[in-house]
């Protein structure tokens, strides 16, 4: 079982400091990755509901550093040799197919190979709104976009025609290293799971109980099956609450038994000073005892 950092680059870890530190510190500790979140903008008196809170708005207050998570991973690249770089979630559906296509190979190309995009339709409409993307159809959007930075990953002269992207022979390098880069389905709505399914290299249930996670294991799979794809090739990643219970091992080998096959930590300290210590602990208390 693998372990990630998610919501690395935020607050105190927006900083280049604070960022050195979460890495060296996550990699040291035996963490296979760190995952970022993102927001362009945070429109002042938003309404959406941020699902992941039971006060529907985000934590901290609206003018915490959230710095572009590509950027940011960039920044590690050089600083780290084994971490894998990854976002938790990029809300695609916001971005340029073709920038992000490039962005990420670029990304790859520079870390060796270590980038990981995860994905997802994103919930804030209001942020929508001022980059001047469309809220409706963002999912259909998203699929069309997965399918875009395929193709440019994989095709020396690419061409597309759909519903939003239209070019024809377009040259994109440089290449992801190994051709292509891992597509994490971001979601725990029955939606993301059968998109998982569909089209995923990973998913992500971004929270839910072990039943719940269990649940959308079960519709990813048969979205799968009915793409005749091979659900045990799609890699499930899942919050890792059970990594700070009474019995973590127990746990963790419960989600194992789930199917999960990367466990998600906060940060641990929003400490930079402290995190690397914070980090060893865990590592040395989960991560080294796991059989």
């Amino acid at each position: 079982m693998d372990f990630g950092v998610i919501f690395a680059n935020t607050g105190p870890y927006a900083t280049a400091s604070g960022a050195l530190a979460m890495a060296k510190g996550a990699e040291e500790a035996g963490f296979e990755s760190i995952w970022t979140v993102e927001h362009v903008v945070v429109p002042v008196g938003y309404e959406s509901t941020y699902p992941y809170d039971r006060s529907g708005r985000m934590p901290g207050d609206d003018f915490v550093d959230i710095p572009d998570p590509l950027i940011w991973l960039s920044f590690l690249a050089s600083s780290t040799t084994t971490l894998k770089l990854a976002t938790g979630i990029l809300i695609a559906p916001q971005r340029n197919p073709l920038i992000t296509a490039k962005e990420v190979a670029t990304l790859d190309q520079l870390s060796g190979g270590r980038a990981i995009l995860g994905v997802g339709v994103g919930w804030l409409e209001e942020e929508f709104d001022a980059l001047g993307v469309p809220f409706a159809r963002r999912g259909a959007r998203l699929d069309e976009y997965v399918e875009v930075m395929r193709a440019l990953w994989s095709e020396s002269k690419a061409s597309f025609d759909g519903e939003f992207t239209s070019f024809a022979e377009v040259i994109c390098q440089p290449k992801p290293v190994r051709g292509a880069v891992p597509i994490v389905i971001g979601g725990h709505t029955d939606a993301a799971a059968r998109r998982a399914g569909r089209l995923g290299d990973g998913f992500f249930p971004g929270k839910g109980s072990n039943d719940r996670v269990r649940q959308l294991i079960t519709v990813m799979r048969a979205s799968a099956e009915a793409a005749g794809r091979d659900p045990d090739a799609i890699e499930i990643t899942a919050s890792g609450a059970a990594a700070f219970g009474p019995d973590p091992l127990e746990g963790l080998a419960e989600m194992a038994a789930m199917g999960v096959q990367r466990v998600m930590v906060p940060p641990l300290s929003f400490d930079p000073a402290a995190i690397g210590d914070t980090l060893a602990e865990f590592g040395e208390n989960v991560i080294a005892a796991l059989p």
